[in-house]
């Protein structure tokens, strides 16, 4: 009997848990699928039911097709094999990264940017991988990475407005909304994702950087901080940062991880680069791939050092 395809996710968890990581994720499935029904109901959102629809049903039926491809050239069984539970748990993971892409990205009445979105952000996983212990993962956020391609590949699709989020409430529910947020957040990086310390860092390193341009420029130190009122950068804080899959799990590495997004996105605000959130996100997990690459490399070649040191007194007959 083949064996089934690993799940190397599993070691970027606390105590390489998978129920740690199949409640994460079932978590995220969750909170934004009721995210957007009540986007489209209540808040506010702009795209049609039609967007999430195409999103999701895209990178789900990407994540089939590339798993599929990967188990049979590789002969093992994919992991949606064995019956109807496995295959609902493979499609999770893509159904986030979809769903996100239509909701982040606003192109109009046009489905295909919303499709080719969720694409991408589906295929990031299989093209951009680097070594880690038990195989190899993906480097990047996948829904960031769509979202960001998308933008900047097509000047015609524009960022979702953050009056979406919310356009049709008031009052106290002004407060209650991104609370609500920030606290279901703030449980699930605590039971699960073990990724608090990156969230704290990167919170602590935007306001860094926005009172270092404040001092540099001479603006009123509040000014840069204004991004931090919406319900759009806590669903980015704490949503699309910290994603396991994708971020260091010892707590020193992802302090340094969060600190070098928001320093990144202060050097992009500075020279008046759009989008600077998502990009900043995408270069710092692209240069977290190339650091795994040369650690690898340094660590494969140190027996060949060895070997290479010790021929010579082996020459002599002492060996």
């Amino acid at each position: 009997m083949k064996p089934v395809q690993a799940i190397t996710t599993l070691h970027l968890y606390p105590q390489g848990s998978p129920r740690r990581r199949l409640f994460a994720l079932w978590y995220f499935a969750t909170l934004i699928t009721v995210w957007w029904i009540a986007g489209l109901a209540v808040l506010g959102f702009e795209q049609s039911v039609a967007h999430f629809v195409v999103g999701a049903v895209t990178s789900m039926t990407l994540q089939i097709v590339l798993l599929w491809i990967h188990s049979t050239t590789h002969g093992v069984q994919p992991p949606f094999a064995g019956g109807i539970k496995n295959f609902i748990n493979v499609l999770v993971p893509a159904y986030i990264p979809g769903i996100a892409c239509a909701m982040l990205t606003y192109p109009n009445e046009r489905l295909w940017p919303t499709a080719f979105a969720a694409a991408v952000a589906i295929c990031s996983k299989a093209i951009f991988r680097a070594p880690l212990a038990g195989g190899s993962q993906h480097v990047f956020n996948p829904s960031n990475f769509g979202v960001t391609a998308t933008l900047l590949l097509f000047p015609s699709v524009g960022l979702a407005p953050p009056y979406q989020f919310t356009e049709k409430i008031t009052g106290v529910w002004d407060w209650v909304l991104p609370g609500i947020v920030l606290t279901t957040g703030i449980i699930i990086h605590s039971v699960a994702t073990g990724r608090l310390p990156l969230v704290l860092a990167w919170l602590g390193g935007f306001v860094l950087q926005g009172v270092v341009r404040s001092l540099f420029f001479g603006a009123p130190w509040l000014v840069p901080m204004v991004p931090m009122t919406s319900a759009a950068f806590i669903l980015f804080t704490l949503y699309m940062i910290p994603d396991p899959a994708t971020t260091p799990l010892r707590p020193g590495s992802q302090v340094l991880f969060g600190l070098a997004v928001a320093a990144l996105y202060g050097v992009l605000q500075v020279s008046h680069v759009m989008f600077g959130l998502f990009i900043s996100l995408v270069v710092i997990c692209a240069l977290r791939g190339i650091w795994l690459y040369l650690s690898k490399t340094l660590k494969t070649s140190q027996p060949s050092l060895q070997t290479v040191s010790a021929t010579p007194a082996m020459q002599t007959g002492k060996g």
